[in-house]
Parts: structure tokens; C-alpha cells; sequence
């Protein structure tokens, strides 16, 4: 602090002889310099000078007060302390003698008096400690507005630190508690139900076509939304429960010492407030709806927390699956359930399948009808695992779900068009021909083209040799699509079979539009066509209607010579079946072995 600035402070001297007042003001302007000193006669006047004319205006500032010992002894040590409140230092100016001396003088100190000048005093004393006490003054001040940020700071902390220990547990948009504290508080409730024989239940909500408001209304509105449903939750559920956002639009109730009944019901009451909730968003009202999985917590068993969780989130699928807006209670057996485990053990085989090449490929003969020539075979995918080889049904419908079908297809294709293209042709012989199977999803995916593109100018091999499958249903799910591609496909000089036919029947109308070269009839109409009138009159009408249609016909499931031998007479082009021949690993030109068989009772019928 510079000496202009001590000399700036406001003094004020507290007498009521104005005498003695005068001389003491006029000591510290004339020797001290100090530029602003008053004089007040009494507390009262003290206490107004502090107090400001109006509830808005700042009060006056006042650094120091002379406290002369004029007034009774509790009057000067409740001014110290009225002054210390107020920010304002004192010096108590006293008469010499016993009165503030020992311990009067601590009691002095102790209600913020900083200094005692006693009576007489000499005019070179008085200004260096008026000087000192104004330097005290302004270090308490300082170190006061040090412990006033530091409290601040603290009780920032302590908010923040209450608002983390907040968040950890609970949701930030709802206010509802999240996964992790339901994580912790499941694992109590497990061991509650396993030594205290108290059972309870998890139920899984996922609000049914939240994505269309999200999408259609915005993320605000969608937010909106999610409050309303934790509003639902919070006044349906007793406090005793817990109510959880699990994340987006998926929320969970944990009941504890609660019978299964109990908790069905109250599953059922939350599934039909949610379908009477209607959400008023800006471009319209939506009723929404939620599927419910209920995981039943039992005494009887032993699970993990993440176990249950697991069981009815599956639940809750199974729900969705059944056509959403309704509860469902966990039970392994449900074929949903079944089908998720399969998932579950198939999703990292494939990947590692797909990175280490544990696929193969293995090629089932088409024998031509009317003389048992093959030159044609089908690429059939098959998975190596640990020496095992799996076949397509085991692991493409998982690999459908989990979305690694269009790398498999992209595999298959490569891998069947690079085995072709090691085939040594002999100029006399049919060029071997190989037909190769595509999910319904390949027609969605844009690499597919290229990648066929490519394959064919690197390996230069004909496009004829080409056929490629895709099955009924596929193709009349998604038609404009798969039309398009298959166009696209053909004109590079690709043939096409659709596989399947007949398991629709609604591709009757399409076949006239639908660009493809062979039709390959269901098997299940050809296993038990020779026991089955009914199906041999299909299959006679399906090989009518493609060869009016100018289309070559195919039969798979030939698993015997008597079924070879009607399909011929009927006029079906191609067969193929384990009877003509299993998968195998080679691929060249052949006859097939079993033929000679079908051509001699063909011959004996006079056909």
C-alpha cells in the first residue's frame, strides 16, 4: 500500500468532548496527512454514519474509528464489535491508568480493537500508530476476503460435488435413478431375495415408435417425451421401488419383496397408462405405447444382476417381436429367446470367420433331365469350426440379424467366383457353370456391384457362368429394389434363378416383369409329391406357367429315383437332390452315377 493511499482512508474520531476531538482531527491532518477524519460526539452518530440514507445506496466506507473510553465500559466493547461486523478497524484512545490494562485490555482485543493509545500521548506517537493500525486494517481486510472466496470456493465444491454424487446415480433428463444405480441396488436385492426369501421382479420398458417422434418432431420434443414417461413412472410406482432410465427410450422398474402376480399386474396397469398417454407435439398428437419384459426375481434361484437385467431386456424383446403394446414374462423356452443365445454364441464366430477365413465353400451338382449331364453346380457356403463344418441354416439367420449378412455375401461371392476361375476348361467340354446364393439383404448393399464388377474383369471369366439366387419371398418383399439390381446384374451377362418358388405364390403376378432366367421350385413341394396329389399338381403348374414364360426349371430335394423319374415326365429341366449327388469339394464335368437309373425307368415308360 502506497502512503497516498493510507492517507486516502476514511478516520473517524468518537468523542464527546469536542475539544479533545478537535485536536486529535486536527494532529492527524496537520502531522499525519491524512485527508479524510471526522468527528461523531456518539454511538448513535457512529451508527448512522455506518448505516446508509437508503435500502439501495452502498454503505459509507469508514477504515478506522477513534473510540475514546468516555463511554461506559460495554458501550466501547459493543461499538469494537459492531464495527468489526461492519468491516471497520478500531483503536480505543484511553485515559492512563488500571482500567484497560490487563484483562480489560484483552476483552478489548478479543471485540476487534487492533490498538490502545493512552492519554497523555505525544504528537510524534500518535501518527505512526494510527499509520499501523490503518496497515492492520487493510491486511485483516485482505485475509477476510481471502477466507470469503475460499468459503465461496467451498461451498462451490460442495454443490458440484452433491451434483456428481447426483448424476452417478440418476438420470440427467428425467431425474429418474440410472443403469448404474440399478445395477448396485439389483445386486442387494438378489442377495435380499436368495437369505431373506424375498422375492420381487424387473420389469423392461421400451416405449413403442419413440423414433418416429424423435425423427419426425426433434430431439427436444423427443425429450419431452421421455419427462412425460418418468412422470408416468414416478406416480405409478411406490416410492418403495425403483424407477430407472436405462437409456434413449428404454426404462426399467426394479420390485422388491413383491409376488409375481403382484408385479404382472402392476406391469399391465403401466403398459396401458403408457397407451393412453397422448404426446402433443408441434405437427400433431401421438399415442405411443410401450412393450413391457417382466423378469421374475425368485428365491429358488441363483443369478447375477446382469443375468436378470439380461432376462428382461430378452423379455422385452420377445414383447416387440409379438406385435409391441403388450407384457411379457421371461421364459428360455420362447423361441425369441432361443434365437438370441444362438445369436449371442454365433456373432463371434462369424467374425472371426470373416477374419480368418474359417469359411469354405462346398458345390452340389445340377444334373440336366433329360440326359444326366452336370456342369452346372450350386456354392454353398459352410462354416469350419474347431474341425466341425456348419451349415448355412445354423449361423446365416443370426448373421442376418446382427447385420454381418452383406459381408457374407460379399465372401461368398469372391470366394465362388475365384474357384471358378481356377477350373481348367476343356474346349469340347460344357463350360462348368455355377450358381450362387444371395440373402434378401444383398440387394441393399451398394459394394455388391462393384465387387462383381471387378472380380469378373480380373479374373476374366464369361458372366454366363454366373447364375445367381435369390428366393421368393426376398425378391416380392422388396421387388422395385431387387428388380433393379437384377437388371443391372444380367446385363453384364449374369443369369438369375429364383429360389423357392411356390412358397408365396403371390410372385404369379410378378413373373411376367421379373427378370430372371431360371425358376428353382420349393422342395417342400417336391419331397412329397409322389405321396401328395395335391403337390404334384402344383408342381406341375409352376413348370407350365415358368415355361410359358420362356424360363428353365429347377428341382431341389430329388432324394430318390422314383421322385427323378416323375419330375422328369413332368418337364423339369434341372434337378438336383442328395439322390444326383451330395456337396462336395471338387467341381468339374461329370454324369451323374445315379441317372443311369432315371434314364432307364424314363425309357421303360416310353417318356
Amino acid at each position: 500500500m502506497t502512503l497516498d493511499q493510507l492517507c486516502a482512508m476514511e478516520i473517524c474520531v468518537v468523542d464527546e468532548d469536542p475539544i479533545r476531538a478537535e485536536r486529535l482531527s486536527s494532529l492527524l491532518r496537520d502531522k499525519g496527512g491524512f485527508r479524510s477524519v471526522s468527528w461523531v460526539d456518539s454511538q448513535e452518530s457512529l451508527k448512522q454514519r455506518l448505516t446508509p440514507a437508503s435500502p439501495f445506496d452502498p454503505p459509507t466506507p469508514l477504515q478506522l474509528a477513534l473510540l475514546s473510553d468516555s463511554f461506559a465500559m460495554g458501550d466501547v466493547l459493543s461499538v469494537c464489535r459492531m464495527l468489526d461486523e461492519k468491516g471497520t478497524t478500531s483503536v480505543l484512545m484511553a485515559d492512563e491508568g488500571e482500567t484497560w490494562r490487563g484483562v480489560e485490555a484483552s476483552r478489548v482485543f478479543d471485540a476487534g480493537a487492533v490498538d490502545i493509545l493512552f492519554r497523555p500521548w505525544s504528537d510524534s506517537e500518535v501518527v505512526p500508530r494510527i499509520s499501523l493500525a490503518l496497515r492492520v486494517h487493510q491486511e485483516r481486510m485482505t485475509r477476510r476476503q481471502r477466507e470469503v472466496r475460499l468459503e465461496e470456493e467451498l461451498a462451490e465444491r460442495r454443490v458440484m460435488e452433491a451434483r456428481l454424487k447426483y448424476r452417478v446415480g440418476h438420470d440427467e433428463l428425467t431425474g429418474l435413478a440410472n443403469r448404474g444405480r440399478l445395477e448396485g441396488v439389483l445386486e442387494l436385492a438378489l442377495i435380499k431375495a436368495q437369505n431373506f426369501n424375498r422375492p420381487g421382479a424387473l420389469l423392461y420398458l421400451d416405449i413403442d415408435q419413440f423414433k418416429l417422434v424423435n425423427d419426425t418432431e426433434g430431439h427436444e420434443s423427443g425429450d419431452k417425451l421421455l419427462s412425460g414417461v418418468a412422470g408416468i413412472l414416478r406416480r405409478r410406482v411406490q416410492p418403495r421401488h425403483l424407477a430407472v432410465r436405462i437409456g434413449s427410450d428404454e426404462f426399467a422398474v426394479l420390485l422388491e419383496n413383491t409376488s409375481s402376480t403382484v408385479a404382472l399386474q402392476l406391469a399391465e396397469d403401466l403398459r396401458e397408462a403408457l397407451h393412453d398417454y397422448r404426446f402433443e407435439g408441434r405437427l400433431g398428437c401421438y399415442n405411443l405405447g410401450a412393450s413391457i419384459g417382466v423378469a421374475l426375481l425368485l428365491p429358488s434361484e441363483k443369478l447375477e444382476a446382469g443375468e436378470l437385467l439380461s432376462r428382461a431386456d430378452q423379455a422385452c424383446h420377445v414383447a416387440k417381436k409379438r406385435g409391441r403394446n403388450r407384457v411379457h414374462c421371461y421364459d428360455a423356452a420362447d423361441p425369441e429367446v432361443v434365437g438370441l443365445k444362438r445369436d449371442a454364441t454365433w456373432v463371434p464366430m462369424l467374425r472371426e470367420a470373416l477374419r480368418n477365413g474359417s469359411f469354405t465353400l462346398e458345390f452340389q451338382p445340377i444334373v440336366r433331365a433329360r440326359d444326366g449331364a452336370c456342369s452346372h453346380y450350386e456354392a454353398l457356403i459352410r462354416l469350419v469350426e474347431n474341425g466341425e463344418m456348419h451349415a448355412p441354416g445354423e449361423f446365416i439367420p443370426s448373421a442376418e440379424r446382427m447385420g454381418l449378412i452383406h459381408q457374407v455375401d460379399l465372401w461368398v461371392v469372391e470366394a465362388a467366383v475365384d474357384r471358378l476361375a481356377t477350373i481348367h476348361q476343356v474346349d469340347d467340354q460344357e463350360p462348368i457353370c455355377m450358381s450362387i446364393n444371395l440373402s434378401a439383404y444383398a440387394f441393399r448393399n451398394p459394394v455388391l456391384m462393384p465387387l462383381l464388377e471387378r472380380k469378373l474383369e480380373m479374373t476374366g471369366i464369361s458372366p454366363r457362368r454366373l447364375m445367381f439366387e435369390i428366393t421368393e419371398t426376398a425378391a416380392v418383399t422388396q421387388l422395385e429394389q431387387t428388380r433393379e439390381l437384377v437388371e443391372r446384374m444380367r446385363t453384364l451377362g449374369c443369369r438369375f434363378a429364383l429360389d423357392d418358388f411356390g412358397s408365396g405364390f403371390a410372385t404369379f403376378n410378378y413373373l411376367k416383369h421379373f427378370p430372371v432366367d431360371v425358376l428353382k421350385i420349393d422342395g417342400t413341394f417336391v419331397v412329397n409329391m409322389l405321396k401328395n396329389p395335391t403337390d404334384e399338381l402344383l408342381v406341375r403348374s409352376m413348370v407350365n406357367v415358368a415355361h410359358s414364360l420362356d424360363k428353365k426349371v429347377i428341382a431341389e430335394f430329388v432324394e430318390d429315383e422314383a421322385t427323378a423319374v416323375r419330375l422328369r415326365e413332368i418337364g423339369v429341366d434341372y434337378l438336383q437332390g442328395f439322390y444326383l449327388g451330395r456337396p462336395q469339394s471338387q467341381i468339374k464335368p461329370m454324369h451323374s452315377p445315379a441317372f443311369s437309373g432315371v434314364a432307364a425307368a424314363a425309357a421303360g415308360t416310353g417318356s
